[in-house]
Parts: structure tokens; C-alpha cells; sequence
């Protein structure tokens, strides 16, 4: 084996890829040797190729304890993960309570009783938890580390739920700014949990974004995936609102009127969502606010939250003050302040504590709006609640990346590679983690990431979950195409995960769209995470008619879209008549099931073929139109006919809401344990919320929800729509009919167990 391809794949880079069955392509030498520069190895010359293994192995033979140890309950002990540690070592572990097990390793981790009288059986595992980790060997040397312990399995939904998929912002009440904000959310759980019965609400990444103007729309590429945006605050339902008086009232009262028009724009005048003016009327606001005392009770929760937060909050909230200082990007800020442990960045600090401060408190703000979501939408009945949403990345210039530069890759972006559907492959334009500095730090800025996310949440969404066992790195100044693929440990990332989940007792669902590796779903899918499945990519891609996992992957190993597309567009056509639709029964179980998403056409576009006639209007068809469009209607002419054979579609293909209930109904008799209905599709919405491949040719995340005719609707219309309240009749119905049918079959089944 080559010396740098063995290097490479110690550190996790590969050196070739399969963009399609039977054909692998080879990573170009230059990508390579970047990419390990990204992780600290100088591969450029043989020479160095050399001294680089060398120490590889020198650190790994020296190396008592990784800085983190990941085991999973059920599957392999303690002892099994120290077994590398040399003769005579002695163990402790640390409860987070103070408790300590004493081990050891000679006499095969006997284990005895520790100081919070917790036992445990000999070279068993503790309960799922952070540990800590002493190891001291027999010659004296001495280590630290982390123990976690993840469940084996995630226990998923309680019961059979469904629930509405919603960008926020789009859902703007008659209460709103201009855009849809956590009022509106805790609205919306509140409405659909008690009226409707609905489990859950999953909702678009709520991460701060960076500042404008102008500010990218997109809460896929934010300042922060740590902290919330304020720009979602509801300014009325900050406590300090009601003592504004004299002239600070009189000032707030202008504001809302001002804001009451920006958001009559939007609903009544066919204007786009402006969240930099949504955020200048808030902004001044918070001003206002700012000047009312807290009461002794909120002041000492202010603190709380402060103490709680620690470091991360105060560095979100410098690179805040410093971005209103000196701009939004960090990299072109004075050198002293670009590396935030800096003395330049301490003295700037101290020198604007005040507005500091005043980030801090809006972190503050907005967290105790999310949690009141959250409580309102458990209040309301829902089993799950709100469902947050967390991008893959975050943008180069901001906070995130500012703050977190030790565990990020410099002159990486994350992307996706060529294939047979998108030649050119991805650039996303997010730094990825650095594997070896998350595995240095003991997995601690990420697992701080995942319990915030879950902070006030009954379940998160994992974009692109892939993510967490490989990412496509493209090295800066290069094309996507001489990208290549970098390993995490999957074991330590899905652990940790589970593990946060587990304790904040909530559901996880992985995007896992597109290209994905095989025994990705499957590992998946055993730990208790649910996949996302849907209906148009569902096919039977293996030609076997049985129960599918939706892979999609190639027999020999290869990886393959299982949205038919491995390119993130809306699929047309792909799959109809070689790969027939796949039939309720045989879809998985494990999953969030639904019509679309964000990134896809409507339902009612779908069915009607306007959004290959948009892709047209935009130049992003590959194919002339007609082809496009015969593909198209071929697609959905399987489905409608699927729809009609199992007797879902009583009302005729003529009628377009018609089939839009049917496609739900079908999704309903699949054994899914969560439902999605796509919040626009209940009112006949045609317009995508996001069109891949475009930035300023189409208003992407910019978009309030609207009828079948392109009428912008408020909260308040949306909740009174006979069309939703239709649809989501037939959902219910077609659950309980689904749920009786498998009980009686249940029920069959144990009578004809009990006779031979």
C-alpha cells in the first residue's frame, strides 16, 4: 500500500469514491494532501509522508486513554473498551453525582461499590451517562478521559403520531412583525395539539444568522447553530413590554404600528418577508426594553441563565458586539480580534460590556420563548411537541466559526460529490468539524450543541445525518469534483447523540436523503433514529417488492439517491415505470413519512407539473421541457394509478385536492411511526419555500404561506381553512382505520400462534 494512502486512511480521508455501481473514481493526489493538511499532516513529500506515520504511531503507542470513550448499553463492557490499557493499570470512574467506582483491571474489572452506593455487576457497563475516566499504568504514567455510555436504543415515539412540517417565517399570524416568530410557534402547537390532535410541530433551523443587510434568508447557513435567532422574538411577550411608559410607550406604540403595516405587506400587498426590516422595528424595540429594570425574580434568572451558558454564550455575544463594530465577517476584522482568546478580544470585551450584555439578555429572551413553545405545545396534548431542526453547518464568517476555529477545518467546505445526476457535485460553503480535534476535546463542542438544540425541544432534526459518519470535504479554490470524503467516528457521534436525546426524552429524525452509504439506515435505524422517507422517492429500487429501507444502494456497495435523484432536486421522473412505487405495507417504520419537504415542489405542484414549468422559467432543466414533463407526468401517473388501485382516490385523479388527500391517506396506512404534513399542502399552496440551485432567480425562505390561487395566508386563515381541516379529517381517519386494521391482524395472529 502507498505510504500516503495509508496515511490517509488513518486519518480517516479516502482516496477514492463510487459515484455509481461498478465505477470508482480516484481522489485527486493534491485533494488529499490538502485535506491532511486541514488536519494538522504534512503530506506534501514522501519525506514528510514518512515522518507523519512515524508519529502517528508514536502518539498511539504512547496514548494511555483517548480523550474520549463511547460505549453503547448492551453492546460490549467496560472492559472491552479498556482493553488496550497495559498490565496493572488501575481504573476510576467518576459519577457525575461525586460517585466513584474503583477497578480493577487485574482482576478482570471486578467492580466494586461506589461512594453513591450504586453497584454493578463485574466488567459490566455503568447506566447510561457522562463518566469521567483515571487511569494510572503500572510505570506511573498517568491519563484523563471521558466515558459516555449511550442507550442501546432510542425508545422513539410513544404512539403513532402526526403532526405539520412548517418554516416559521412563513407562518406569520395577524400578531406577527412581518414574519412568522415564537408567538406564532407556541400558536400553532397550541391550535393543532388541542383542536386537531396533532403530535408535533417540526419547524426550520431557528440558529442565529448573519447579521445584514443584507442578511441571507436561508437558516441553513447560520452565524450560530448554538443560540436561536431574537430576530423570532415576540416583542409583546417580553414581561419588561408592559411597564413601558411616558415616551418609551409612546415609541413602542409607533412601532407596532409600523410593524403592523410591514406585515400587511406581506399578507395583503404580495410583498416578500424582509427580516432585516422585521429586525430593525425589533431591534429598536429591545432598546426600549432594555432601559425597564428586571424585578429581583427575573434578575436572578438572568444570572442563572448567564452562569448556566458559561464561555459559549459570552463568546456568541462578543463576536455579536465585535460584528457591529467592524462588520459581520471575522476574517477581515483587525488581526488582534480574529482569534477569540486573543488579549485584544478581552480588553474589547471589557471596553463594550454593556452591548455585550445586550446580547446576552436577547439569548435570554429568546430562550424562555422557546421553552414556552415548547410547554405550550405539551400542554396542548402533543406527545413530542416541537421539533427543532439542526443544519448540517455554519457560515465561514460567523460566530460559530469564529469561536469554534480549534475544532473546524480551515480552507474546507462541506459539499457533496459528482454524480450521474449532477456532474458538477456540491459546494454548501460550511467548514466541516475536524474529526481529530472533536475526538481531542472529547466530542465536548459537540455534544454541547446537541443538548442546546434539545434544550427546549421534543424532538430534533438531523439535516443531512449522513454527516455524522462521513462529509464530502472540497478543499478552498476547488471545484466539487476534487472533493473527497472524510470519516468521523460514527460510534462516538451516534452515541453521543443518543445519549442526549435520551436524557432530554426526546425523538431524533435523520434527513437521510440522497447519496447514502450502505448499513448507514440500518445503523440507524437500530439505535432508534428515525430516517425520513418520502412518498415520491419511495420506489421499489431493488426490484424485490419487499419491505424497503430505502436505500436505494447498489449490489455492489455502491451508493445510490434514494430520493432517485443523488442531487437534491425535486426527482422528475426518475425511477417511474423501472422502479414501480413502493406499497404502504412495505415502507419502513422507522421513519418520519410525508409528501415533501422544504426543498421540493408542493404536492399540488407536483400533481399539476408547475414546478418542472418553474425549473424551465429559471434555465435548471437538463433536459428539453417536453422530456422533462413527459418524465414527470409518467412519475405521477404511477402514483395517482397505485392511489387508485388501493381504493384512496374514490373521488377520481380530476379532482387535484382529491389527490392530495389520497397521497396523505396512502401515507397513513404505512407503518411510520410520524407523519408529516407539510403545512402549506393543507391549503393548496403551489410555491417550493426553497428552490435548489437558485440564489437571487427566486425568493427562497422568503416566501409567507399561501392558497391555491398564490394569496398569502395569515396563522389565523390558515387555522380557519375548510381545505385543512378536510385533509387532516381523512389523516385521522385513515391512522385509526390503519391502527384497527393491525390490531385485528394482531389479534389473528396470536389465536392461530395458540393452534397447531
Amino acid at each position: 500500500m502507498d505510504d500516503r494512502v495509508r496515511l490517509a486512511g488513518l486519518y480517516g480521508v479516502d482516496t477514492a469514491y463510487r459515484p455509481a455501481p461498478g465505477r470508482e473514481v480516484p481522489v485527486p493526489e493534491e485533494t488529499v494532501v490538502a485535506v491532511l493538511a486541514a488536519l494538522g499532516v504534512d503530506a506534501s513529500t514522501p519525506l514528510a509522508v514518512r515522518d507523519a506515520l512515524a508519529a502517528y504511531e508514536t502518539r498511539r503507542a504512547n496514548r494511555l486513554l483517548p480523550p474520549c470513550t463511547v460505549l453503547r448499553a448492551g453492546h460490549g463492557t467496560l472492559a472491552d473498551a479498556l482493553r488496550g490499557l497495559p498490565e496493572g493499570s488501575a481504573v476510576t470512574v467518576e459519577t457525575e453525582t461525586g460517585g466513584v467506582l474503583d477497578l480493577d483491571l487485574d482482576l478482570g474489572l471486578d467492580v466494586s461499590q461506589d461512594r453513591d452506593s450504586q453497584g454493578l455487576g463485574p466488567a459490566a457497563a455503568p447506566p447510561p451517562g457522562r463518566y469521567g475516566l483515571r487511569v494510572t499504568a503500572a510505570d506511573g504514567r498517568t491519563a484523563r478521559g471521558d466515558l459516555i455510555v449511550a442507550p442501546e436504543r432510542l425508545a422513539g415515539p410513544a404512539r403513532r403520531t402526526f403532526g405539520f412540517m412548517a418554516q416559521l417565517y412563513s407562518t406569520l399570524s395577524q400578531r406577527s412583525w412581518g414574519m412568522g416568530d415564537l408567538g406564532d410557534l407556541a400558536d400553532l402547537a397550541a391550535w393543532s395539539g388541542r383542536t386537531l390532535g396533532a403530535g408535533f410541530v417540526q419547524i426550520n433551523p431557528l440558529h442565529a444568522a448573519v447579521p445584514g443587510p443584507p442578511t441571507d434568508p436561508s437558516p441553513y447557513s447560520p452565524s450560530s447553530r448554538r443560540f436561536p435567532d431574537p430576530v423570532y422574538l415576540r416583542i409583546e411577550e417580553v414581561p419588561e413590554y408592559a411597564y413601558l411608559s411616558g415616551e418609551a410607550r409612546e415609541k413602542a406604540d409607533a412601532l407596532v404600528r409600523r410593524a403592523a403595516a410591514l406585515r400587511d405587506t406581506v399578507l395583503l400587498k404580495d410583498a416578500l418577508i424582509d427580516r432585516d426590516a422585521v429586525w430593525a422595528l425589533k431591534a429598536e424595540a429591545l432598546e426600549l426594553l432594555r432601559q425597564v429594570p428586571l424585578s429581583p425574580g427575573r434578575r436572578a434568572a438572568y444570572v442563572d441563565f448567564l452562569a448556566e451558558q458559561g464561555q459559549a454564550l459570552d463568546d456568541h455575544a462578543t463576536w455579536s458586539t465585535l460584528a457591529e463594530l467592524h462588520g459581520a465577517d471575522w476574517r477581515r476584522w483587525p488581526a488582534g480580534l480574529r482569534d477569540p482568546r486573543s488579549p485584544q478580544v478581552a480588553r474589547a470585551r471589557g471596553e463594550h460590556m454593556d452591548r455585550v450584555d445586550f446580547h446576552c439578555w436577547l439569548s435570554w429572551l429568546t430562550d424562555a420563548q422557546l421553552g414556552a413553545a415548547q410547554r405550550a405545545a405539551r400542554d396542548a396534548g402533543m406527545a413530542i411537541g416541537v421539533v427543532h431542526d439542526l443544519a448540517i453547518g455554519v457560515h465561514p464568517a460567523g460566530s460559530d466559526a469564529w469561536s469554534m476555529q480549534h475544532v473546524l477545518a480551515k480552507g474546507m467546505s462541506v459539499g457533496a460529490p459528482p454524480d450521474a445526476f449532477n456532474s458538477r457535485g456540491q459546494d454548501w460553503g460550511l467548514p466541516p468539524w475536524r474529526p481529530d480535534a472533536l475526538a481531542a476535546t472529547g466530542y465536548a463542542p459537540y455534544r454541547d450543541l446537541i443538548a442546546r438544540m434539545l434544550r427546549h425541544a421534543g424532538g430534533l432534526r438531523m439535516d443531512h445525518v449522513m454527516g455524522l459518519f462521513r462529509l464530502w470535504w472540497v478543499p478552498e479554490g476547488r471545484p466539487p469534483t476534487d472533493g473527497t470524503y472524510v470519516r468521523y467516528d460514527a460510534q462516538a457521534m451516534l452515541g453521543l447523540l443518543a445519549l442526549e436525546a435520551h436524557r432530554a426524552g426526546a425523538v431524533v429524525i435523520g434527513e437521510d436523503l440522497g447519496t447514502v452509504e450502505p448499513g448507514v439506515r440500518e445503523e440507524l435505524a437500530g439505535r432508534g433514529i428515525l430516517g425520513t422517507s418520502v412518498l415520491w422517492f419511495e420506489r421499489d429500487w431493488e426490484g424485490t417488492g419487499d419491505a424497503a429501507d430505502g436505500t436505494g444502494e447498489g449490489t455492489d456497495g455502491t451508493e445510490a439517491g434514494a430520493d432517485g435523484t443523488g442531487d437534491g432536486a425535486d426527482g422528475t421522473g426518475e425511477g417511474a415505470g423501472e422502479h414501480p412505487p413502493l406499497p404502504p405495507e412495505a415502507w419502513r417504520a422507522s421513519c418520519l413519512a410525508t409528501a415533501t419537504t422544504h426543498d421540493l415542489p408542493s404536492t399540488a405542484a407536483r400533481l399539476t407539473g408547475e414546478h418542472v414549468e418553474l425549473r424551465h422559467r429559471l434555465g435548471l432543466l437538463t433536459r428539453p421541457l417536453a422530456e422533462e414533463q413527459a418524465m414527470d407526468a409518467a412519475d405521477v401517473a404511477e402514483w395517482v394509478a397505485l392511489l387508485g388501485r388501493l381504493g384512496l382516490l374514490p373521488e377520481g385523479a380530476a379532482d387535484e385536492e382529491a389527490v392530495v388527500k389520497a397521497v396523505h391517506r396512502f401515507l397513513a396506512r404505512t407503518p411510520a411511526r410520524m407523519l408529516g404534513i407539510w403545512l402549506p399542502d393543507t391549503v393548496g399552496d403551489r410555491r417550493p419555500q426553497n428552490l435548489p440551485g437558485t440564489w437571487d432567480q427566486y425568493p427562497n425562505w422568503r416566501l409567507p404561506v399561501a392558497d391555491a390561487t398564490g394569496t398569502p395566508l395569515s396563522l389565523e386563515q390558515i387555522a380557519a381553512s375548510p381545505r385543512l381541516y378536510a385533509l387532516v379529517d381523512d389523516v385521522r381517519q385513515a391512522m385509526a382505520d390503519a391502527e384497527a386494521e393491525a390490531a385485528a391482524e394482531a389479534a389473528v395472529a396470536r389465536g392461530t400462534a395458540g393452534h397447531p
